[in-house]
């Protein structure tokens, strides 16, 4: 069975936590990807940006939902959620509008638990992470042509 290894595209595009939101933008058009391994200085994964992650920008923003009882307020959704929403939008930087903590998969991951995650959490560009290094990115093409290899194999 194939692995990500494989399939994964080695030395992605990256971009770094300081990068600024236009010139993140600039360079995922140019490049016509739909994201990005955010990584610091020495290589590491911090996060991942995508163009989700952009479009939430031009977003309006959902007020918390409060609930009134004996003549206080108890709110229904989490202030950190709030602020990170608030962040998100008003983000200039990549460290302010990227995904931190993102899923990631090692190279010996098989493809079918690459796109169980990627279908199930809807995560369409997975860093490939070895040692604590980023080492390739699988994106949702590279499953598609896994699938138009296999088709042909056998036609």
């Amino acid at each position: 069975m194939l692995k990500a290894i494989d399939i994964m595209t080695p030395d992605p595009v990256t971009l770094s936590p300081e990068t600024d939101i236009r010139s993140a933008v600039a360079l995922l058009i140019e490049k016509k990807i739909n994201g990005a391994p955010v990584v610091d200085a020495k290589g590491k994964l911090v996060g991942v940006l995508c163009q989700s992650d952009l479009v939430a920008q031009h977003k309006q923003v959902t007020m918390p939902s409060l609930f009134s009882m004996l003549d206080g307020f108890i709110a229904l959704s989490s202030r950190e959620d709030f602020e990170r929403e608030i962040r998100k939008i008003a983000a200039s930087t990549v460290a302010d509008a990227m995904t931190p903590h993102a899923k990631s998969v090692s190279p010996h991951t098989p493809i079918d638990e690459i796109a169980t995650v990627m279908v199930n959490e809807k995560l369409y560009t997975l860093p490939v992470v070895d040692g604590g290094k980023l080492v390739g990115v699988v994106g949702k093409e590279d499953i598609l042509r896994t699938l138009l290899e296999h088709h042909d194999a056998k036609a």
